[in-house]
């Protein structure tokens, strides 16, 4: 099976030498799965054309510093892409502005929190267990870095993974075929605590401590992985 990551952003240039572009970020999480997933990458952010959804066994849309209420040619075609795959039951997955655009495409409600930023290693309840997810724990403890949050799901999804901080972290979509979440299981923990630092000055110290201090916590982000592997493959 090919999934096709839809970049809309990369890791910040002062951390690109050291950590690698995001694909491979994806591509290493996918791996984890052991299903032998192929890649290819279409970086839209940069201009590069949607494909059709018809000819995709299934895709990504990654995480990006934009927002969805911001100002970009590439937004509106993609809410379009987003609908129409939606429709067709093409499998899709979408990682915190993924998370986002997706649900601000089908009917949600995006916007940037009041409770400020979410860095580090955060934890989320499970609310509910989708089949792919069926034997998954009561928690999980996902890295994240995000200020906008979903603050109302669309009428189709329903929430899977919350916490106080982001009631709305993790959604399954009722046409089966469509699923995402707010926190960043392709994040590994160097990569988490270097993003956390690099976000001082524009969050305060005392959250960023917090979250460099959070990264202790055990990560559930390969149980993540393979849950994602199971909603992509079970089809």
């Amino acid at each position: 099976m090919k999934l096709t990551i839809l970049q809309t952003g990369d890791v910040p240039l002062p951390l690109r030498e050291q950590f690698g572009p995001y694909r491979r970020m994806f591509e290493r999480l996918f791996d984890q799965t052991g299903q032998g997933f192929a890649y290819e990458t279409v970086n839209i952010a940069d201009g590069a054309p949607l494909p059709d959804p018809n000819t995709l066994d299934g895709f990504v849309i990654t995480g990006s510093a934009a927002g969805v209420y911001d100002d970009l040619p590439w937004l509106n075609p993609l809410r379009n892409f987003i609908r129409q795959s939606y429709t067709q039951r093409t499998p899709m997955l979408g990682i915190c502005f993924g998370h986002q655009i997706m649900a601000d495409a089908l009917g949600g409600d995006v916007r940037k929190s009041e409770k400020g930023w979410g860095l580090g290693r955060h934890v989320y309840g499970v609310r509910q267990r989708p089949e792919f997810m069926q034997h998954a724990p009561s928690l999980l403890a996902v890295a994240c870095s995000h200020q906008d949050q979903v603050i109302t799901p669309p009428r189709d999804a329903e929430v899977i993974l919350a916490s106080d901080f982001t009631p709305n972290a993790g959604l399954a979509y009722r046409n089966g075929a469509a699923l995402s979440f707010q926190p960043h299981p392709e994040f590994d923990d160097a990569y988490t605590l270097a993003l956390a630092e690099l976000r001082r000055g524009k969050a305060p110290d005392a959250l960023v401590d917090k979250a460099l201090a959070s990264v202790a916590t055990p990560s559930n982000s390969a149980d993540v992985a393979g849950y994602i592997g199971q909603f992509f493959t079970r089809r």
